[in-house]
């Protein structure tokens, strides 16, 4: 898979994760419980694949030289944040919380 990573597609995957991940937690949770797998499995299927996919990439556009911060990981990984709080606010106000 030739996927590289953008700010558009971080941004995108902190979306998805945002508005899917409190639904399938909703359905999944048992406050009794103390450990779930559906939960677990939910989490990596909707947080950590998209977050791995869309921010990190599976394609290197050019080697990272070791003595350097990587800002255009950082800025990514600050869109698909930025862009998950957003859509959380969103569904909060169109929820009226």
């Amino acid at each position: 898979m030739n996927l590289v990573a953008t700010p558009v597609t971080a941004a995108a995957a902190g979306v998805f994760s945002a508005i899917t991940w409190p639904i399938m937690y909703a359905r999944f949770h048992d406050p009794g419980s103390t450990f779930d797998i559906g939960l677990l499995i939910g989490t990596i299927l909707l947080v950590a694949l998209p977050a791995h996919a869309c921010v990190v990439g599976f394609k290197r556009t050019r080697p990272a030289d070791p003595r350097t911060l990587d800002t255009a990981l950082l800025k990514r990984a600050g869109a698909w944040i930025g862009a998950a709080l957003l859509a959380v606010g969103a569904t909060a106000l169109l929820r009226g919380q």
